[in-house]
């Protein structure tokens, strides 16, 4: 008789791999009580397939009191490739922020998740949802309202792993999104991007005492979400890497930057876009002192929270024209 299987990798119980390669996964997740945005309604939304063969949907926010055409927000959730949904209440709350605090219509994007669909899934997935976007551009009967999406002012917005589909969009795209007419995509903003590798940075040594992230828990994302084998010096966990394609020659859109002084990925995400600048890219780095990953969740009211969304609202009106 062969043995029973094992787990493999364990999630914090949340998600596990076994040795025979079925998946756990947690459906009733205990999630810590907030209060809830909108609560006067004034933000409409809606979900909608986008696509049919992998059964992968977006959820589109809008104010409801529209008076002009209004920019266009895609929201990349996070979770390690590996976890995440915009369906998750606190993404939610935030989605709904994001529409009536930056006066914006909001697309959170759902993309296959690792390690059943390792990446470059999501990759592929959200660039998808891009192009179901485009082809509702003319397209009254499917999105409620078009005429009030103003597809010439787009911004991606990634938060940690959606932070870093980011990356691999802006490089893939190229300046304007010229294939994704007649969107345009005008800015990134990365919410601490999840980036890797094979050297730790000293933030990564020290592993700074984080909440929810330590590197016990990125490493296990990244053995569940990277190809079978490969380290995180692959392309796609670090893009400045020995095997990653040089960026010196590639044009990018404008790159807002985020991290929090107290988390673990702040100096690779710091590194990022000193490379960038070092490449003569428009890339902004913004430290808030005193915060962990994920800080506009946990305090979506604080300080700092307030202070970030000033300045997407100032990232996306410099870049909007």
């Amino acid at each position: 008789m062969g043995s029973l299987p094992y787990v493999v990798e364990d999630l914090h119980g949340i998600l596990q791999l076994f040795s025979d390669g079925s998946i756990y996964r947690c459906q009733n997740i205990d999630f810590p009580p907030f209060p809830l945005e909108d609560e006067d309604g004034s933000v409409e939304w809606k979900d909608y397939c986008y696509d049919k063969l992998h059964d992968l949907h977006l959820r589109i926010y809008k104010p409801k009191s529209i008076t002009t055409k209004l920019p266009v927000i895609n929201y990349l959730h996070g979770g390690g490739f590996c976890v995440g949904s915009f369906a998750w209440p606190h993404v939610h709350n935030l989605c709904l922020r994001m529409s009536s605090s930056l006066d914006a219509i909001v697309v959170a994007t759902d993309y296959r998740l690792a390690p059943e669909h390792r990446v470059p899934s999501a990759l592929d997935d959200s660039l998808c949802a891009l192009k179901w976007l485009q082809g509702c551009c003319d397209d009254h009967h499917v999105i409620n309202n078009v005429d009030c999406f103003d597809f010439d002012r787009v911004f991606i917005i990634g938060d940690s792993s959606g932070g870093n589909i980011a990356h691999h969009l802006a490089v893939r795209l190229g300046p304007g999104s010229s294939e994704l007419t007649p969107i345009k995509i005008r800015g990134y903003v990365m919410l601490a991007p999840f980036f890797g590798g094979t050297k730790r940075t000293k933030s990564e040594e020290q592993g700074l005492p984080e909440k929810f992230l330590n590197m016990d828990t990125i490493d296990t994302f990244w053995r569940m979400s990277l190809p079978v084998g490969k380290t995180t010096d692959h392309p796609f966990a670090n893009p400045f890497g020995p095997n990653s394609p040089s960026l010196e020659l590639v044009k990018l859109d404008p790159i807002l930057i985020i991290a929090g002084e107290n988390e673990v990925l702040k100096d690779r995400v710091k590194l990022y876009a000193q490379r960038l600048k070092e490449l003569g890219k428009i890339a902004r780095y913004v430290e808030f002192q005193g915060k962990e990953h994920g800080f506009l969740f946990d305090e979506p009211h604080c300080k700092a929270s307030e202070s970030l969304f000033n300045l997407i609202k100032d990232f996306m009106v410099e870049f909007s024209s």
